[in-house]
């Protein structure tokens, strides 16, 4: 039984539902003579914002002005930034802006603006067959409101990669005889990083200790959400808002023997800002990102006193051995500002342009976001729209789209659903191991420069009486994140 087409069916049953009672896609009450000015606030920088601004400039200057739509688009700078500037608009905040008509949010932000009340559904702009057009998932993502309506318009997507320094890669492959293939689950990407620490150590024999690390990973959130779901496991089971969390603990060794473990002994490293900036410095030859991460990977690598070009990799993100193929379904889409029946129906044509294959995937090239039209979401119709378009692509950026698009075939994309506090409960994800991995690492390099051998001195952090500990605690933080 494929649990996840029942799943979406039923979402999307439920929003088609809507149209018994309600529009459905209302009456036009537009009027070209008397235009409607939309704000639109994203986090969208550099040449994100660059792509954004000109299909928004796109938009005004056909579609828009024969509709009597003008929007204006503002970054925010960073997620963080526009989720506090939402926040403070929505409490009225003294300086705090007026509300957008349109802002970008991921999914748990979204649902805390829905709580609120201050979010327009967009059921009733949207006709069955406008709705059938996306990929279900996507819209499945975005019925946050209790009736199941559709609260967040899918607009980018992005999932996982794994990307690779090519250059380096090589001689460590020549080397070792390491293979691409063991790097398709998480388990043989441990292994790998193991043999990598233990060949750069022994370059400098006169240096014990002295391993490199191979791998690191952005978002660990998402190596826990995903990484139990590839297990058989939703770690947030939402139902009717309600959450309950399943965290076995035979599925959360395998988590923490894959990651904590390799942190510890060197294997697996975390240093920047993220872990494309590891790869600039050297530390790192491999890491899981978003398909957005392939515009920041370097094209060589900064020493203190030199640096060299390299090359690159990419593939489909790894998962566990024996587990589900699944991969992260991701990327903010965008709701509209509950106001006026104008203002909202504006919003949503413009979301709909914005959608539309051309340009989604003009607004994808650039940034390295996946298209949300199911016609839309196959690597021919991206090289064709290419062609079309005479879109110049980054290799890196073409590279990872294809692959994602490819994965999409392949593999189910899975997020889970909103609930009450589950930002916090995502921060306890990504920060519980992550720090304990980064102090714990500390100590092990603290007892190696003492004259301890790695394994002498990682042994009391990778005991099973220290998973139980570790186990209790982040069962602990994550009740009391979801409790509070």
């Amino acid at each position: 039984m494929n649990y996840k087409k029942i799943k979406n069916t039923l979402c999307l049953a439920a929003v088609s539902a809507l149209f018994l009672t309600g529009c459905g896609g209302s009456k036009n009450p537009l009027d070209p003579k008397e235009p409607v000015s939309l704000t639109i606030w994203h986090y969208y920088n550099g040449s994100q914002q660059v792509a954004f601004d000109a299909l928004a400039q796109e938009f005004n200057e056909t579609v828009g002005r024969e509709k009597g739509i003008y929007v204006q688009s503002y970054s925010q700078g960073s997620v963080p930034d526009l989720e506090a500037a939402v926040r403070d608009s929505i409490a009225g905040k003294v300086g705090a802006e007026k509300m957008p008509d349109i802002f970008s949010s991921y999914a748990d932000t979204a649902y805390e603006v829905e709580q609120a009340g201050a979010l327009a559904n967009l059921t009733d702009y949207l006709s069955e067959s406008d709705l059938e057009r996306y990929v279900d998932s996507y819209i499945e993502e975005g019925c946050i409101a209790a009736d199941g309506s559709l609260r967040i318009f899918p607009t980018a997507k992005s999932t996982e990669i794994m990307m690779i320094n090519k250059t380096d890669w090589d001689l460590f492959s020549q080397a070792t005889g390491a293979s691409l293939e063991s790097l398709a689950t998480m388990e043989g990407v441990a292994a790998t990083a193991q043999a990598y620490y233990e060949w750069t150590d022994s370059l400098t024999p006169d240096i014990p200790g002295d391993g490199k690390a191979f791998y690191g990973r952005d978002a660990l959130a998402n190596y826990f959400i995903i990484g139990m779901k590839q297990l058989g496991v939703e770690i947030f089971q939402v139902e009717n808002g309600q959450v309950t969390l399943n965290v076995p603990k035979e599925e959360i060794h395998r988590l923490w023997e894959n990651y904590y473990v390799p942190m510890v002994k060197g294997y697996f490293g975390a240093y920047g800002s993220f872990r494309s900036d590891d790869v600039k410095t050297g530390d790192l030859l491999a890491y899981t990102g978003s398909t957005t991460s392939a515009m920041y990977f370097p094209n060589q690598v900064e020493l203190d006193n030199s640096s060299y070009p390299i090359d690159y990799i990419v593939m489909t993100a790894p998962v566990f051995e024996g587990g589900e193929y699944c991969a992260v379904q991701q990327g903010a889409g965008m709701v509209v500002s509950k106001s006026d029946e104008k203002h909202e129906y504006a919003a949503v044509e413009f979301l709909k342009w914005f959608t539309e294959a051309d340009n989604n995937l003009q607004f994808g090239c650039v940034s390295g976001y996946l298209p949300v039209l199911k016609e839309a979401n196959s690597l021919s119709v991206l090289e064709q729209n290419i062609t079309a378009q005479g879109l110049e692509v980054a290799p890196k950026t073409f590279d990872c789209l294809s692959i994602a698009l490819e994965e999409m075939s392949q593999f189910s994309l899975y997020t889970n659903k909103s609930f009450e506090n589950g930002s916090s409960a995502r921060k306890v994800l990504e920060y519980n191991l992550s720090d304990k991995a980064a102090e714990d690492r500390a100590a092990v390099i603290a007892s190696m420069e003492q004259g301890k051998s790695l394994e002498e001195a990682a042994a009391p952090f990778v005991t099973e009486d220290a998973f139980e500990e570790w186990y209790q605690s982040f069962c602990n933080a994550l009740n009391e994140s979801i409790n509070k």
